[in-house]
């Protein structure tokens, strides 16, 4: 059956409501708005027997009235999608992820509409009507949705996609052909350049395709240009087209009013010739004048603009290979006269003829910016407002672009464009590469594109290979911050291999960009081509760093011992510090961990969060219980320390009284410590009646926890809460990857009477993958 008695097959006899619900289901495009009028209690009866279509619209009504719909979205996920999808606890608006996750199922043809007689509604168009709900899509394999999506049929979605996306991801990219290039470019113009997205994510790309890879990089950045790579349907983009034409009318008044200036100054008796470095200077200023501040992000003051190709009408004959390279500077308003440019030769100018560019042009631009020389990017100059453009687009130390501008032939050393010859529009401000491997070429264009993202707010680097490249990512980045609307706030690199010792890299860093809010650097392992490098210069502690704003400072140790006297100057540089994660690291003597606690007192007056993740403690139980006591912190995470390998039992009681007396921390994290159940049990007096904790979450994963054991912490927990009168600050408890699944009667007991105390986050984890681990604690 295809209509919503099919719902209610089972339920015989069915009442006269049912029967009335069933029919007004079936009319509601004659009904809708009498519908969207009913009483509530009438209303709650009819929603879940609307399609989508309907039930989407009934939003307002539902509001109105009293009522959520929220329900009613999550039984047709489960209906529908059939998985339960990740992070499903801090979900909010099931609306909203029905659809988002439906788009993308329907647009890569993995759903079928007619699975489910609510999708099917003839009213319903899939992809128009569940757009304006995406606020984050993936793009897969051979970027088959990148084609749909530019599809003439699917301009309205396209329009819907710009102004509701904000993330776009790709995932698993493969090689594709000429044709789908075309409408990736389409695409990423529409909703990076004249669109909403803030983030572009890649995921997973083995052997990445320079080509795409360098293409998504640069209009991520902003940079593309005119032409055919832009054309919708044998168009050129309406937005640039409407840009271009409100540019092309300003700079034609404002050539007529230099043309009447040059008049009025030839007839003083100044009539000279204009020499070979001043008609250099106008191309400059023509290939590097902002295009049109509406296209920009505000912050960007040095956008570009290309050759003119739109002054010429449409249906011309196609140019000939040397005339399609030609190009024709546009009189662009300066705030101040440019300097003459000095020792370049005057460079051939020529209108263009044709409206179109080569079909090759889109492997021109992207292999140019690959290709273009980086010597230049060892030493940044801060480029201000007004400075000469031709010493920006010179190949001198302090240039972040070393490629010369203009239009060239075709085979030449730097290729058809640069950088500087091209649009600048708006740019994403977070760019993630996971699992791409990232060659010193592809890295010499990232730094490029880097030295002048001003708009780039978040860059994460995971697992690309850097090796010795690093350098080269950090000089595009160095020559950011030399910028003064620089936003740069949060950076993440992570790796197999480090190629420096992580304090090392930390110190570089930070010196190159004090703006840091946020530094993560993590690495698995050693640079095995390294030998016996030493872990770092003892005169390294001498290093000079810049007060930084740094206030989350994540390291992972690639099993490097901590020493402190490296940490020393980082820390003293982040007076702002708020949190602080060491992860793997090893602690080359005993003394090592007391002397970072009194760095930390020293250092680090604002400290909230501490967090050790596999830091053998086991020897270190004084340290451990004066973290505790640290009345400054609000959250401790001890993960996977080995705290009670070799401790006894009076250690345990001292962590229990401790916290127990320390009434400003609130978050206390001990998953992978092999608690066990007595362990677990003993924590509960963390809540007795004579506790002044405010502890409010406790993480116990990975703690080889069995149903009877968390049954007898619920009822101590449940005898404490009951003493003091039914108030206890305990909100979250962490249960992931316990050994639950051993008894689940009494898991699900324990469970359901905690959950009426507080809120509880586990899995359905196998434990028979831990049976070693189970050994070695019994």
């Amino acid at each position: 059956r295809s209509v919503p008695e099919a719902a209610m097959a089972a339920e015989r006899p069915r009442s006269l409501f049912a029967l009335s619900a069933a029919a007004v289901s079936r009319s509601m495009a004659a009904l809708e708005q009498d519908v969207w009028a009913l009483p509530g209690h009438l209303l709650r009866g009819l929603l879940p027997l609307l399609t989508v279509f309907h039930l989407e619209r009934a939003e307002d009504a539902a509001r109105r009235a009293g009522l959520s719909t929220q329900p009613i979205w999550r039984k047709l996920w489960d209906d529908v999608m059939k998985t339960r999808p990740p992070n499903s606890e801090s979900i909010t608006c099931w609306r909203k992820k029905f659809l988002e996750t439906f788009f993308s199922n329907v647009l890569h043809g993995v759903l079928d509409v007619s699975s489910d007689w609510r999708l099917n509604d003839r009213h319903f168009s899939p992809l128009l009507h569940s757009s304006p709900h995406v606020s984050q899509l993936t793009l897969c394999n051979m970027l088959q949705g990148a084609m749909e999506l530019t599809a003439k049929h699917n301009h309205k979605v396209l329009e819907n996609l710009a102004s509701s996306l904000r993330i776009l991801k790709f995932q698993h990219l493969l090689s594709c052909d000429q044709s789908i290039r075309r409408s990736l470019v389409l695409l990423l113009h529409r909703l990076i350049h004249h669109g909403s997205v803030s983030q572009v994510s890649m995921y997973s790309w083995p052997v990445p395709d320079t080509f795409l890879l360098v293409l998504i990089l640069s209009m991520s950045a902003g940079f593309w240009r005119s032409g055919n790579a832009l054309a919708y349907h044998g168009s050129p983009c309406d937005l640039c087209r409407e840009e271009d034409k409100g540019q092309r009318q300003e700079t034609a008044q404002e050539g007529a009013e230099r043309g009447c200036n040059a008049e009025r100054e030839g007839s003083g008796g100044e009539n000279q010739k204009g020499s070979p470095e001043e008609a250099d200077a106008h191309l400059n200023s023509a290939l590097s004048g902002p295009r049109n501040p509406s296209l920009q992000n505000p912050e960007e003051t040095s956008s570009e603009v290309p050759c003119d190709h739109t002054s010429v009408q449409r249906g011309s004959p196609p140019r000939s290979s040397s005339e399609q390279l030609s190009c024709h500077p546009v009189p662009q308003k300066t705030r101040r006269r440019l300097k003459p440019a000095v020792g370049r030769k005057r460079r051939c100018l020529r209108r263009s003829r044709g409206h179109y560019a080569d079909p090759e042009d889109l492997y021109d631009f992207v292999f140019t910016v690959a290709r273009e020389d980086n010597s230049g990017l060892q030493n940044k100059t801060r480029i201000t407002e007004g400075e000469n453009t031709e010493n920006w687009t010179s190949s001198s130390p302090g240039s972040p672009y070393t490629g010369r501008t203009g239009c060239k032939k075709r085979g030449g050393p730097a290729g058809m464009f640069s950088l500087k010859a091209a649009h600048r529009f708006r740019s994403v401000s977070t760019l993630e590469l996971f699992s791409i491997p990232l060659t010193g070429e592809t890295c010499q264009t990232l730094s490029k594109l880097l030295s002048s993202w001003v708009s780039l707010e978040n860059l994460v680097l995971s697992y690309n290979g850097l090796d010795a490249n690093i350098s080269c990512i950090l000089s595009g980045l160095r020559a950011l911050s030399c910028h003064p609307e620089c936003r740069l706030r949060v950076l993440r690199v992570s790796d197999i291999f480090s190629h420096m010792p992580c304090m090392e890299l930390v110190r570089c860093i930070l010196s190159a960009l004090p703006q840091l809010h946020t530094l993560s650097v993590s690495f698995d392992l050693k640079n095995q081509l390294e030998g016996n490098r030493p872990e770092g210069n003892p005169s390294c502690s001498e290093l000079e760093i810049p007060e930084s704003c740094l206030e989350v400072l994540e390291i992972r140790f690639p099993r490097e011992p901590l020493h402190t006297e490296f940490l020393l100057p980082v820390l003293k540089a982040s007076k702002s510090l708020q949190q602080l994660s060491l992860d793997s690291a090893t602690l080359p003597c005993p003394q090592e961990l007391g002397l970072l606690l009194e760095v930390f007192k020293e250092c680090t007056p604002n400290l909230k969060k501490l967090s050790f993740h596999d830091v053998n403690l086991a020897e270190h139980q004084k340290e451990v219980l004066l973290l505790l006591q640290d009345p400054s912190l609000q959250e401790i995470t001890f993960s996977f320390c080995r705290l009670f390998e070799s401790s006894t039992a009076e250690f345990l009681s001292d962590i229990i009284n401790t916290v127990k007396r320390n009434s400003s921390l609130k978050s206390l994290k001990l998953p992978g410590n092999r608690l066990g159940n007595q362990r677990l049990v003993a924590l509960a007096d963390i809540f007795s009646e004579d506790s002044s904790s405010s502890l409010c979450q406790l993480d116990v994963s990975s703690n080889c926890i069995k149903p009877d054991g968390l049954l007898e912490f619920t009822k101590k927990l449940e005898g404490h809460i009951q003493q003091r009168g039914g108030q206890i600050p305990f909100t979250h408890l962490r249960l992931f990857q316990n050994w639950l699944d051993q008894d689940a009667e009494t898991a699900q007991e324990a469970l359901r009477r905690l959950k009426a105390v507080c809120s509880v986050v586990n899995d359905s984890w196998d434990s028979s993958q831990a049976f070693a681990d189970y050994i070695s604690v019994m």
